[in-house]
């Protein structure tokens, strides 16, 4: 056998001691009369940390622990720093989080989590190549950090002389795929967003974006209520999880309700009928805080007040449909209201967990809705989305009507795994240097 040495406990002519590695732990025993005074000696001036071998028949104790006779071992890694004082269930946030090696070694529990993140990726991995979908990486230094509202990193490239952004999302590259004639991709990966940190927010995570030619926003509710339920099974759950003492239900299919439905029923008042002045009134009466850089449109309005004030009442996975275009920059029009677009977002436990849609495909109105963007951005809304004419004269070759998702992987895996905070779930979350 061959691990890390922890708990030792010297009884004299007899110690016992458990070697612990990514399987588990074992219990050795290690005797004088068996060992010889010399050997005997050299194991029990082992430190609790130790990396070692240890050779011997292995039986049950009077308890029934399955115990190593220890004959033969040697030492493979000194250790060179005390593990913490209290090091066994570590409890310290900071600690855990700042050295996740010694929060592996004391919390057992922790790589139990980071085990079932690497199975939930393979399950939701598993499914998309089950249905014909072709994985692929795309670039992560951009010149335009497109496919979404965040602000980007920024960094330099001195060879080429050029300024870089770091992705904020996958979409339009993988877009561009479409036009070139892969009908069914997909890409994990990390995407970089240079803001707030939170429980739910980290500036580096991982996000899932699937592309699906033929397909619109229905196919892709279908799709994310598989990949919701396959996850679960991996993580060893059934249809009912409990996330944060909180029972919920992952029967499919999941709950639908507008959105314009959902803030009129907290307003108690239709939104389709109230103007931009009277939404403003709604808002403020509300409590709602607003980007003052933000330009405040209709939609962006009704949005603001559903994330900031009805959101937060949903529990059971339910799809939100049917978001304002001018806050949906690359979804498409419906076609019985085209101030609307095919957009949803999946909300469970009061959180965001995906937003999918069916995907923009007529270059004209594209362009129509980037140079809106670039007006809000000349106002002073840094996150609005930039112009990227690449992308257009990719969808000047004509792309197919397709289904577009993106799921967030960390918090997903946070759901599936009962944790509370994103940096649970990230084996090395960011945080503040040391004072």
């Amino acid at each position: 056998m061959a691990g890390r040495l922890l708990r030792i406990r010297n009884q004299g002519g007899i110690c016992f001691a458990d070697l612990v590695d990514a399987t588990g732990k074992i219990q050795l025993m290690a005797r004088l009369d068996i060992l010889g005074q010399q050997c005997f000696d050299q194991f029990v001036l082992f430190d609790e940390g130790d990396i070692i071998y240890a050779k011997g028949p292995v039986f049950r104790t009077k308890r029934g622990e399955i115990t190593v006779e220890v004959r033969e071992f040697g030492l493979l890694t000194k250790i060179l720093r005390p593990l913490p004082e209290k090091w066994h269930g570590l409890k310290d946030i900071e600690t855990r989080r700042r050295q996740r090696y010694l929060d592996l070694i004391a919390n057992p529990s922790v790589l139990e989590v980071f085990k079932k993140r690497s199975e939930i990726i393979s399950a939701i991995r598993e499914l998309l190549n089950e249905r014909g979908y072709m994985e692929v990486e795309t670039p992560v230094f951009q010149t335009v950090a497109g496919g979404a509202a965040a602000r980007p990193f920024v960094t330099y490239h001195n060879a080429l002389e050029m300024e870089l952004y770091m992705r904020i999302a996958l979409e339009l590259y993988l877009k561009r795929l479409l036009v070139g004639g892969i009908e069914k991709v997909y890409e994990i990966g990390k995407v970089f967003r240079n803001e707030g940190i939170s429980p739910q927010h980290n500036p580096e995570y991982t996000l899932l974006e699937a592309y699906c030619a033929y397909a619109d926003y229905e196919d892709m509710m279908e799709l994310l209520e598989s990949i919701v339920t396959r996850a679960a099974r991996a993580a060893g759950l059934s249809y009912t999880i409990v996330y944060q003492g909180e029972s919920i239900s992952l029967t499919t299919p999941f709950r639908r309700i507008k959105l314009l439905d959902a803030v009129s029923n907290h307003l108690g008042r239709d939104v389709r009928e109230m103007d931009v002045e009277a939404l403003e009134a709604a808002a403020q009466g509300l409590g709602v805080v607003i980007d003052s850089s933000q330009p405040l449109t209709w939609g962006v309005l009704v949005t603001e007040i559903f994330e900031k004030h009805v959101a937060s009442s949903i529990r059971e996975p339910t799809f939100v449909l049917d978001y304002p275009v001018d806050v949906s920059p690359l979804a498409r029009r419906k076609e019985d209201n085209p101030d609307l677009v095919e957009r949803f977002e999946l909300w469970i436990a009061g959180r965001e967990y995906a937003n999918a849609f069916t995907e923009l495909t007529d270059p004209i109105d594209q362009r129509q809705r980037f140079e809106q963007q670039a007006k809000a951005r000349e106002q002073g809304y840094q996150e609005a989305h930039p112009q990227d004419e690449d992308f257009l004269i990719a969808l000047e070759y004509g792309m197919p009507p397709t289904g577009g998702i993106g799921v967030g992987i960390d918090r997903l895996v946070m759901l599936l795994t009962d944790q509370p905070s994103i940096r649970d779930v990230i084996l090395f979350p960011h945080l503040r240097d040391k004072i």
